[in-house]
């Protein structure tokens, strides 16, 4: 008997393709500092996970891009990402201030230290594996994937 293997990492020309997944990421917190949540949501190929977790005490920024690297630290293959946030600060982070940053030292343009510089170093090392972009949605605004990473992250400071 023959058996004929086809990769889904290929197309029939034999050119690569890569995996979408659609990530869907929010942070919560009570107060600010305070305890906090992150929530994921992420589908693909009809497939769909979340992740949750809580900090005991942490800011909604660090809630908000600890769910990012999450949601990306989960990919095992090198995917195409369409990240989805309702947080300006991630999605401007990303795509408008990290490269100053980094050509800084990791400062901001006012030369003063940029803030969550952990969780930024650690979102930074992760892009380059993936080709990712990033979309700003209205939260609270009844948008189901985000809702559903909202209640992800409020979930998990509740589970405390």
């Amino acid at each position: 008997m023959i058996r004929v293997s086809i990769s889904k990492n290929y197309d029939s020309t034999g050119r690569r393709i890569f995996l979408t997944v659609k990530i869907y990421t929010d942070g919560a917190c009570r107060g600010n500092p305070g305890p906090g949540g992150w929530g994921v949501y992420m589908r693909w190929n009809g497939h769909e996970k979340d992740l949750s977790g809580h900090e005991d005490h942490t800011t909604n920024n660090r809630m908000e891009l600890t769910a990012v690297i999450r949601g990306i630290a989960a990919l095992t293959k090198r995917s195409h990402v369409e990240i989805y946030t309702d947080s300006k600060y991630v999605q401007q982070g990303v795509t408008e201030w990290l490269a100053g940053w980094k050509a800084r030292g990791w400062r901001t343009a006012a030369k003063k230290p940029v803030k969550n510089q952990d969780l930024w170093q650690e979102l930074d090392a992760l892009l380059p594996h993936h080709d990712i972009s990033f979309h700003w949605v209205k939260g609270h605004n009844g948008h189901p994937e985000n809702d559903r990473a909202d209640r992800l992250a409020t979930g998990a400071i509740q589970k405390k």
